[in-house]
């Protein structure tokens, strides 16, 4: 299909000039004599691309660009004119023209313009479409009635610039609401700015969230921009806050309190203006009593608390999500829709969740992936998930699936025998899983004292955790 590039002009010898350099270079062409004119075109077929004069009686081309940009923000318009001025070129850019042309004009202007102006179009479409994607992607999908008591906190909370704290298990979708929050609020057009406290080794963490000078240390060969300075006018999301060091404490809290952040190697205070999302599965407030988080720091985060339930709080969503993440990885695998047989709906709404969305999404991509048939069945669901018997040892990294136990049992016990490895590298995983769990319950379940006692990043024992499905709440 051609381009096709609307011109707004009240001369009618600069329309018929315009009509024939764009009609011989294969595009299409439509005129309008007036602003009013061309704005009722916009709306009743928009098109590729406007040209625009900025003199016309009436309605004149500024007002007319103003009217557009409403209808259509991401149609592109290029103003055109033979009484230009500096002052008109700077306020249509303002209102949202991307070029500026006078007259007399030749074909070859016009053309590139009209090439630069189509590319634009189809850029903005691209981001439009990816956006759409990533919003579907980060979409809440539900609506029992705990799922209705967050979504209600997230409508109150998020049109404020106040802090949020989200609490909840692993796996619930803290992530999703700290997103949904942003994207409901003053700053969604700005950069929402994730970091994840456990997954950064304690050495770089300062680094990543507050930046540093080229040589503030061994191996700053380049100056780098922190978290918060990326995130200025727009949120950052601090996930797993309650990992964080009390040094790295010390600074996030002098960032809530002064707004101001300084980077490593720099006696420079930088003013930053962010709103921050905190996200932690710990009893932060246990964690005081230890001594581990301080309280200032929690009373400045806490501000305005959300508790995402678990997914066993919320079965009557299993259906739903079952239905999004099948078609979710339909796309994202390309593979031909499947269906799931009601009674096998049933017993993934019986099964208890230990992973939550995190976990079911995870299997349901496994059963559109391997399921045989176009319709998944209960034969075709994890054992322990039919309620068979208990998994007898962790998933390797390639299954993404967490341990669960049988349907009605509690996380703590497995009636369930566990046969011994089939395989060496059975043996290996089953060992070293035993082995952490070990050390995790000597140090009472403590990630930093843990690691140091392994000798190893605290980023690499997070791996393992999630890699071997270890919990508190199950191996404890």
């Amino acid at each position: 299909m051609k381009p096709r590039i609307l011109v707004i002009d009240d001369e009618a010898a600069i329309r018929d000039s315009l009509r024939m350099i764009l009609e011989y270079e294969n595009y299409e062409f439509t005129g309008a004599a007036s602003g009013p004119d061309g704005i009722a075109q916009v709306k009743r077929d928009p098109p590729d691309m406007v040209v625009l004069d900025i003199k016309m009686p009436g309605t004149n081309g500024l007002e007319t660009l103003a009217e557009i940009r409403k209808i259509d923000e991401s149609l592109p318009v290029a103003m055109i004119s033979g009484h230009g001025t500096i002052t008109d070129a700077m306020q249509a850019t303002r209102l949202g023209a991307f070029d500026f042309i006078e007259k007399p004009f030749t074909s070859e202007r016009v053309l590139v313009t009209v090439q630069k102006g189509l590319e634009l179009r189809s850029l903005r479409q691209e981001n439009r479409e990816l956006k759409l994607a990533m919003e579907s992607k980060y979409e809440i999908v539900g609506g029992s009635a705990a799922l209705r008591r967050v979504l209600e906190a997230v409508q109150r909370a998020a049109p404020t610039n106040a802090t949020v704290m989200l609490l909840g298990e692993s796996g619930v979708g803290k992530e999703l609401v700290a997103r949904t929050i942003h994207r409901n609020s003053p700053r969604a057009g700005q950069r929402f700015i994730q970091v994840n406290c456990a997954a950064i080794p304690e050495e770089l963490i300062e680094s990543e969230l507050f930046g540093h000078e080229k040589g503030s240390f061994t191996g700053a060969t380049e100056k780098q921009i922190g978290k918060f300075e990326q995130a200025d006018r727009g949120t950052i999301f601090l996930d797993e806050v309650g990992d964080m060091s009390p040094k790295t404490q010390a600074k996030v809290l002098r960032v809530l309190q002064e707004q101001e952040v300084e980077r490593l190697g720099s006696a420079r205070t930088i003013k930053v203006d962010v709103r921050v999302i905190a996200a932690t599965n710990k009893n932060l407030e246990e964690a005081i009593q230890r001594g581990e988080f301080r309280e200032d720091l929690f009373f400045r985060l806490n501000v305005i608390p959300i508790q995402v339930p678990p997914l066993r709080e919320r079965r009557e969503d299993i259906p739903l999500l079952v239905q999004h993440f099948a078609k979710r990885t339909s796309d994202e695998h390309n593979l031909k829709p499947k269906k799931f047989d009601p009674r096998a709906i049933e017993a993934l709404q019986r099964y208890r969740w230990r992973g939550n969305i995190r976990e079911l999404r995870n299997t349901v991509e496994r059963l559109m992936i391997m399921a045989p048939g176009d319709l998944i069945r209960v034969e075709d669901l994890p054992a322990e998930v039919r309620g068979e018997s208990s998994p007898a040892r962790p998933p390797s990294p390639q299954a993404g699936i967490e341990p669960a136990a049988s349907a009605g049992q509690g996380p703590e016990t497995s009636s369930a025998p566990t046969p011994p490895p089939g395989t060496l590298r059975e043996f290996k995983e089953a060992a070293e899983r035993a082995f952490l769990v070990e050390k995790l319950r000597e140090n009472n379940w403590n990630i930093s004292k843990t690691a140091e006692t392994l000798d190893t990043p605290r980023s690499n024992l997070y791996k393992k955790l999630e890699q071997y499905g270890i919990k508190r709440e199950v191996d404890g």
